[in-house]
């Protein structure tokens, strides 16, 4: 895993964001989500983690939250806010905005953590919501759910926000890709660069075809942004 992870680093920036779409559409989305929204806006971050969002939304008010049991090797430091999403410390309608990305597969509760979300937010409010569909264990044991496009839009409705948008992110082709090029750190030591050579060139042509795709419903994972009504 290491190796596979060095390897990753290395890329150049254009080859990164090609092979790892997925985490490049995320960068994009939170990007133009901060944008977006006025300067000193209140905006929560769900799930923050080490808060490596929070230099978007220099502009804004942000304020970091999560359980700070995912990963033992971050850095939670930086939170605002040690707290369990589905019981937040927050009173009603305190957010202009909240985020969560890749989050909700770690909450024992998703419906419950949503809807607490949902209650933070003042009406008008924007909300920016990444969850993955096909996708590897992660943070084990705090690794509890994949959520559909069907599910992510029933989880928003029912916390009483109106879907704006639902994105997959990548067809068939681009997942498979994503595969080939995990499956590179089961290859340890000299077998990597072998295993590089018969995985990767595949690897890089497939996402080209990912225009074939037209349903998506294959997909390593969805964007979803909403708002509460007024």
């Amino acid at each position: 895993m290491m190796l596979y992870r060095g390897a990753a680093r290395r890329l150049p920036g254009f080859l990164r964001r090609y092979v790892f779409d997925f985490e490049a559409r995320i960068e994009d989305a939170v990007r133009n989500f901060a944008a977006a929204l006025p300067a000193g806006a209140r905006v929560l971050d769900a799930g923050a983690g080490e808060c490596r969002h929070a230099p978007f939304f220099a502009r804004q008010r942000y304020c970091g939250v999560d359980l700070a049991i995912g990963d033992t090797h971050w850095d939670y430091g930086r939170l605002d806010a040690v707290a369990d999403l589905a019981r937040l410390p927050f009173r009603p309608g305190t957010f202009d905005a909240f985020l969560s990305v890749v989050t909700l597969e770690h909450v024992t509760g998703p419906a419950r953590a949503v809807a607490e979300l949902g209650a933070c937010l003042k009406p008008g409010g924007t909300a920016l919501v990444v969850v993955p569909q096909d996708w590897e264990v992660h943070q084990a044991p705090h690794d509890y759910f994949r959520v559909t496009r069907h599910g992510l839009a029933l989880l928003v409705a029912q916390a009483g926000l109106e879907v704006v948008r639902i994105e997959a992110a990548g067809g068939i082709f681009r997942l498979l890709s994503r595969r080939l090029f995990n499956a590179l750190q089961f290859f340890p030591g000299p077998l990597f660069a072998v295993a590089a050579l018969l995985l990767v060139p595949p690897a890089l042509v497939l996402p080209w075809f990912d225009r074939l795709d037209r349903e998506r419903n294959f997909t390593l994972g969805y964007l979803c942004t909403a708002r509460k009504p007024f």
